[in-house]
């Protein structure tokens, strides 16, 4: 038998249903290649049920918070286990987004304009008188209202108008301590991943997303039938080694490893803006990684065992 790996999934994050149907593939493809294969659902067990099986690598299929915000990370640094995806630091600055966008501007990324608004802003400092200035910051409506550290879109309006503003704002922040108002981008919204391999990052085939609503938010990305998919993307030459080259980019900027999936937006005018970058890419049936993955050739086994060679090759160097 092959090496005893740990999947990691649930937990008690928003996420925690997609989570679970990430790790249950997971764990299947894991068994199918000979592994010694432990699920385990994040509890408050979970210390105590690692250090008594001592895994040989965890396979984080956590999303959320917790999961990618830098928080599994560090507990399993101070465990000492080896783990798939990207590290601490990474995790956390992928997960603010704020901070990923300010080192996307740093790094002449072109990421749409934004503001960023938190609750003690509004309850300590009156915020909400200043609202009539939003449209001048980001370069006017409409924009997008959305927690500043979340994932799946959860929280996540679009605003036509300043009376919509405010109603958008309490919905994000009902996620979170604070927002992000973004100028919208109105174009092709893609998905573009990032595989760690021998010879380096290998950037997979571009996934052109079209909601049905206009919206690809929560209900977009996991209801069936409510959004299309075009893989790959329908890009012209050009616009294609673009996107491709800021996914590897903000990879790299960032200090990811294994795995990493960049979402953009092409503009009416042909620029391509980087919106955010997701450490831990959904592995459901009609997740976007698998998607390009499939698109190149890879079976899910194929990416599910090139993310997890990376924890392991870790392992090997610490000896």
């Amino acid at each position: 038998m092959r090496e005893k790996i740990a999947v990691l999934m649930g937990g008690r994050s928003l996420e925690r249903d997609v989570s679970l149907s990430s790790g249950k593939r997971v764990a299947e493809a894991l068994e199918t290649a000979g592994y010694r294969v432990l699920p385990l659902d994040v509890t408050p067990a979970l210390v105590e049920t690692l250090r008594a099986e001592r895994p040989d690598a965890c396979y984080i299929a956590l999303h959320g918070k917790y999961g990618e915000d830098g928080t599994i990370q560090e507990l399993l640094e101070f465990l000492g286990i080896p783990y798939t995806g990207p590290g601490v630091t990474a995790s956390a600055l992928a997960w603010d987004k704020p901070v990923a966008k300010r080192l996307f501007v740093d790094a002449g990324i072109p990421t749409p304009r934004w503001i960023t608004l938190t609750a003690d802003a509004f309850k300590e400092m009156g915020a909400a008188t200043a609202l009539d200035l939003v449209p001048g910051a980001v370069g006017g409506f409409p924009v997008v209202v959305k927690p500043s550290k979340q994932g799946s879109a959860l929280g996540l309006t679009r605003v036509d108008t300043a009376e919509e503003l405010a109603e958008a704002l309490l919905s994000a922040l009902s996620y979170g301590d604070a927002a992000i108002i973004e100028k919208w981008i109105e174009g092709t919204e893609l998905a573009v991943s990032v595989l760690d391999g021998i010879e380096g990052p290998q950037v997979l085939p571009p996934v052109e997303i079209v909601a049905k609503s206009g919206l690809f938010d929560y209900d977009a990305m996991y209801t069936a039938g409510q959004t299309d998919y075009y893989v790959p993307a329908r890009l012209g030459d050009d616009t294609t080694a673009t996107v491709r080259r800021y996914a590897q980019e903000v990879h790299e900027l960032l200090g990811c490893r294994d795995v990493s999936r960049a979402d953009m937006v092409v503009g009416s005018d042909g620029g391509v803006w980087v919106l955010e970058c997701n450490t831990s890419p959904g592995m459901t049936e009609t997740s976007l990684l698998p998607m390009a993955a499939a698109a190149c050739g890879m079976t899910f086994q194929d990416v599910v065992e090139r993310v997890l060679a990376g924890a392991l090759k870790r392992r090997g160097e610490r000896g």
